[in-house]
């Protein structure tokens, strides 16, 4: 059925879906056979690819993605043991203030805001939802600090369900430079690209896989593209040296 929607989204301009509440840009049949190409390389190069923000439950990976913003994954994971130590429960974080929160977090950019953003939306959960994270990215999206691709973050990888296409600054560079987008796409505009261009099904494991190697392998103070596989095969666009928009948490 998943695949049925995803055909039907990206197969007809203008075609809504429940789950969609925007239009996907026609995409052609060598745009995907191209993107096609893309995920083929990028698995056989990153076949374990996967979050890297370390967590256990829905409530812990939503209070990590909020941290990552203008943060390191590197930064959060350091950080978060201690938090989840002290507030195990979406409840936990309710009962405290944000003051009581930014101890935890004193080393992770922002943290005075992201504090007040993770006691409002705990607190959130756990009046308004029952104590569990949101499944739909409705729901998701009335929580404090969370856009887009948080709430695509927590959905693919605390429920498996696809319903957005995660745009950070490494996606968005990326698709840039493999000439999945335009020059000077902004950040909605990648996303609904990317949903048209890749299976539903993939589009949280394809976006791990970018992610490693924007990290990894096509770094953001690139490299001529003959230095990796993946680049020299289908980097055509690198020239451009384009730089990412800024994604929104």
């Amino acid at each position: 059925m998943a695949k049925d929607v995803a055909r039907k989204e990206t197969g007809k301009r203008g075609a809504r879906g429940a789950e969609f509440p925007f239009e996907l840009p026609r995409v052609t049949a060598a745009e995907r056979r191209r993107a096609a190409r893309l995920l083929a390389a990028l698995e056989e190069h990153y076949p374990g690819a996967h979050c890297e923000l370390k967590f256990t439950t829905p409530h812990e990976l939503l209070v990590a993605t909020i941290l990552s913003a203008q943060s390191t994954d590197v930064g959060v994971n350091k950080a978060t043991p201690a938090l989840f130590a002290r507030f195990p429960t979406p409840a936990d974080y309710a009962a405290a203030t944000p003051e009581e929160i930014e101890p935890y977090i004193r080393t992770i950019g922002l943290f005075r805001n992201k504090s007040r953003a993770i006691h409002a939306s705990m607190k959130d959960v756990v009046e308004r939802f029952g104590g569990e994270v949101p499944r739909t990215m409705e729901e998701l999206l009335t929580l404090r600090g969370v856009a887009r691709k948080t709430a695509n973050v927590v959905l693919g990888n605390a429920y498996g369900v696809n319903v957005g296409f995660v745009v950070d600054t490494h996606i968005a560079r990326l698709s840039a430079r493999f000439c999945l987008v335009e020059r000077g796409a902004t950040v909605s505009s990648i996303e609904r690209r990317l949903m048209a261009l890749f299976p539903r099904e993939r589009w949280c494991e394809t976006s791990h896989m970018l992610v490693w190697h924007g990290r990894r392998g096509c770094p953001a103070r690139a490299r001529a593209c003959s230095d990796h596989p993946v680049c020299r095969d289908l980097g055509a666009c690198c020239e451009l040296r384009v730089t990412a928009p800024r994604a929104r948490a």
